[in-house]
């Protein structure tokens, strides 16, 4: 879990460099974290598809997605899902 949650974070840091600090996180990337973290493979794979369509992608996030799913505990999820606090922070 330490893993992906520094990822999450740099992710974020490096979403506010680009920004400028506006935080104004694109819905898009929150549905797909929030359905990454929280929806079944399916939904999650179906929100994908809207944006890569080839079969091989999308097989690779199923996989992806059923191995965090069996993985990840709720706790180790909310971590990782930091979206509301570095929206929250006082540098947005």
């Amino acid at each position: 879990m330490k893993f992906a949650g520094a990822l999450v974070i740099l992710g974020a840091a490096l979403l506010l460099l680009v920004t400028g600090g506006d935080c104004g996180i694109c819905p898009a990337i929150k549905q797909d974290v929030h359905l990454f973290f929280y929806g079944t493979p399916e939904e999650y794979v179906k929100h994908v598809e809207k944006y890569k369509d080839g079969l091989e992608t999308l097989e690779n996030k199923e996989k992806l997605k059923k191995c965090i799913d069996s993985k990840m505990t709720k706790e180790d999820k909310a971590h990782a899902t930091a979206i509301k606090e570095i929206e929250a922070s006082s540098s947005c």
